[in-house]
């Protein structure tokens, strides 16, 4: 297990067992990719508060989880999907029809990376960037490149198999490959992107890629 898993999921286990501090550590940890992520389903103005509602549920369930770091990134991300889901359907939103993203409308909004989540992405253009790739695409970079999924918790979180997964994100990888390299202001950002990670411990680079008491965020 790398070094940063390791840690992660010390900081579950002990998060589990009531230790609020480790709880921030999970928090700070994990928010930012996480909030990367919520961006890309729901948009800039409304990717605060669902991942304030994404957060308040892993607290209030987080008795249930059992696993390790990558399992716990898989399952905040089901999270966050779930209410990116639910939010875009209570306010209205017409979803698009096709492919397997029925649920989900036609690409994700514009967003910008600056402040908590530069830790997840290169800069706030590369992002801005991966808003303009097809819905499937755009979730498979960002779970498996930002977030740090492999492809099969990936596949879980998308509710897909994993091939198609990889499929998506190779082709979304590709893409995003040809803007950043018609935006000069973003050259150099995708290699600056965390590698995707591979069941066991192996890496594939983004180029090669074929009972306590509830906690609120302001415990965080």
């Amino acid at each position: 297990m790398l070094g940063d898993d390791a840690e992660l999921t010390a900081a579950v286990l002990a998060a589990q067992a009531g230790d609020e501090t480790a709880f921030r550590t999970v928090y700070r940890t994990v928010h930012p990719r996480l909030l990367g992520y919520v961006r890309t389903l729901v948009g800039e103005p409304d990717a605060e508060d669902v991942a304030s509602e994404t957060w308040l549920q892993i607290a209030r369930d987080l008795d249930r989880f059992d696993g390790d770091a990558d399992r716990f990134r898989g399952w905040a991300a089901r999270i966050a999907r779930n209410r990116a889901l639910d939010h875009i359907r209570m306010r209205g939103r017409r979803p698009a029809i096709g492919g397997d993203e029925t649920e989900l409308t036609g690409k994700p909004a514009e967003s910008d990376t600056a402040g908590e989540a530069i830790e997840a992405l290169a800069t706030g253009r590369t992002l801005s960037l991966i808003a303009r790739l097809p819905q499937d695409q755009a979730e498979a970079v960002v779970l498996r490149v930002v977030v740090g999924l492999d492809a099969k918790s990936a596949a879980e979180t998308l509710g897909k198999r994993a091939g198609a997964v990889r499929t998506a994100a190779h082709r979304g990888l590709k893409r995003l490959a040809e803007l950043l390299g018609e935006d000069p202001e973003s050259t150099g950002a995708l290699d600056a992107m965390p590698a995707q990670r591979e069941p066991h411990g192996r890496r594939v680079t983004s180029a090669s890629v074929t009972h306590t008491r509830p906690r609120t965020q302001r415990d965080m």
